[in-house]
């Protein structure tokens, strides 16, 4: 059931990432325009399927920036991009209209002209919101005088304020239109990590605001494969809001939660034996999430493996998850580790995921000698020295 949701919002992010357009019938849909300052670059036109981007068309521009594509519409809203490197211009057509665009170079993703159609300014308009939060949780993480807690809390308000916006004044009003589906999948990034805005894996207010789109959908463009699968994410986050709801209220009680706020974490590490993350109390420790089936798994283990042989003599530990599915591969993986590693069978959808807002794999935190906790990734540029000035 997880694993059908994350890839379910996985490919879905994919396809949403950054343009909408609506086309139906077997017409053609064209879109033209100028790109200024833009000289010998290449412009893509590309289909962002529910398996990922596919090339539609290309141009070299030359001196004038003039381009021109079209391609065959669909039965309901298909969903494209124009995009020059990591530049990118987020459009909306209604069946065969011809869409103008201006813009410059290398400024096009946040300034540019669209006209003809109703649901590009709506799409620019949630676009430059989308940017404006981003420069507001930026503005935050890199804030000296906030705390983990204090940064998490001024976060959380900035995100609950945009959703409450884009969800009254963009999707509830019309929810079968492209720009409503486009805002789903809108993105926020924290340090290096990004996350959903509307996130149905975990909140039930958001699966709600999923539900409405993938209802208005299912009446308007019955059987289509993306009105499908929105509908199953729906689905699939109500059930996952509901065990989790049902984790939070039989296991988490005031117990678990230490006078300064630290939640334990108590889990068996690779020998069997029970490991809490309070009984570290004395120690600095990192809290690291981790999954050793990632690709990328093998060069972060020997990045923390340096840390914790320059600095464990002086107090230094590492309270490492592991949300692996494979338990005797996870034995495998960390028999020769010598710092605590636990792991968590129930892997994205372990409590500890939940209480830790953990939106991303890997994500670590530090935790200080009095068990407080101190600073999560995003907040740190330089986790050695955070480290160093901690012991």
């Amino acid at each position: 059931m997880k694993t059908n949701l994350n890839t379910l919002l996985k490919t879905a992010i994919i396809a949403v990432a950054a343009t909408a357009m609506v086309a139906c019938n077997e017409k053609k849909f064209h879109v033209n325009g100028t790109i200024t300052n833009a000289n010998d670059s290449t412009l893509y036109l590309e289909d962002m399927t529910l398996n990922g981007p596919e090339a539609v068309d290309s141009v070299k521009l030359d001196e004038s920036g003039a381009f021109s594509f079209s391609g065959k519409a669909g039965n309901a809203p298909e969903f494209y991009r124009l995009r020059i490197a990591g530049q990118i211009i987020n459009i909306a057509a209604d069946s065969t209209e011809t869409i103008d665009i201006k813009a410059d170079y290398p400024t096009m993703s946040a300034q540019y002209e669209v006209s003809g159609n109703d649901e590009c300014p709506k799409i620019r308009e949630l676009a430059l919101l989308q940017q404006q939060l981003q420069s507001q949780v930026n503005s935050i993480f890199n804030s000296p005088n906030l705390g983990i807690a204090a940064a998490e809390d001024s976060v959380q308000k900035v995100l609950t304020a945009y959703k409450d916006k884009v969800k009254n004044e963009y999707i509830f009003k019309a929810p079968m239109k492209a720009y409503s589906y486009f805002a789903l999948f809108q993105t926020v990034n924290i340090g290096n990590m990004s996350a959903l805005i509307f996130n149905p894996r975990n909140s039930e207010d958001d699966v709600k605001v999923f539900a409405a789109v993938a209802t208005s959908w299912d009446t308007y463009f019955p059987h289509e494969e993306r009105g499908q699968n929105l509908h199953n994410i729906a689905i699939e986050g109500m059930k996952n809001v509901r065990i989790i709801r049902s984790k939070m209220v039989n296991n988490i009680d005031a117990s678990k939660v230490n006078y300064s706020g630290v939640i334990d974490i108590p889990l068996n590490d690779n020998k069997g034996v029970t490991r809490h993350l309070t009984d570290l109390k004395g120690k600095v420790v990192l809290l690291d999430f981790h999954v050793f089936a990632s690709s990328s798994s093998m060069k972060r283990i020997m990045a923390l493996r340096e840390l914790y042989n320059k600095y464990h003599d002086q107090g230094f530990e590492i309270y490492q998850v592991s949300l692996d599915s494979d338990e005797h591969f996870w034995k495998t993986q960390t028999s020769a580790l010598p710092w605590i590693c636990v792991r968590d069978e129930n892997g994205p959808d372990a409590q500890a995921v939940t209480v830790y807002n953990v939106q991303t794999i890997p994500t670590y935190f530090l935790i200080t000698k009095d068990n407080v906790l101190y600073k999560r990734d995003a907040q740190m540029k330089d986790l050695e020295a955070e480290i160093k000035s901690l012991l």
